[in-house]
């Protein structure tokens, strides 16, 4: 697996933290408007409400969940989800943001839902279901 020049140490620990420990569900990256290395915001376990509470209103962000949800036959699934959070007033940010989105799909490659959300509606729970499902 080639690591991507465009994070940082911590942004690389976290990704691969969420591959292997059951307590990290969630890795957020902030973009920045030079070309620097993204800073890890936020490495944890959030509920589905948290990680929406965790996104700014205004600022873009990279955002890596895997989403724990019930398959119509009652078995429990998990799928990694990449998200690229613009929402309206992110400005420069998104366009910087935009291209580290590209480089972590070739990074991420076992991801299989990838999306962009500008608004928490557009992350709604039942919407994520039915896009991994």
């Amino acid at each position: 697996m080639r690591i991507p020049s465009g994070l940082s140490p911590e942004s690389i620990d976290a990704l691969k933290h969420l591959k292997g420990r059951r307590e990290v569900n969630t890795v957020i990256l902030r973009c920045a408007q030079t070309p620097s290395p993204l800073p890890l915001e936020l490495e944890g376990n959030l509920t589905h409400d948290e990680l929406l509470e965790a996104l700014p209103p205004d600022a873009a962000r990279l955002v890596v969940h895997e989403l724990a949800f019930a398959t119509r036959e009652g078995a429990r699934r998990h799928e990694t989800l990449l998200i690229l959070w613009t929402p309206s007033g992110s400005g420069e940010q998104e366009e910087s943001c935009s291209v580290a989105y590209e480089t972590l799909k070739e990074f991420l490659t076992d991801v299989r839902v990838q999306l962009t959300a500008s608004s928490p509606d557009q992350l709604d729970y039942q919407r994520l279901v039915a896009l991994v499902g």
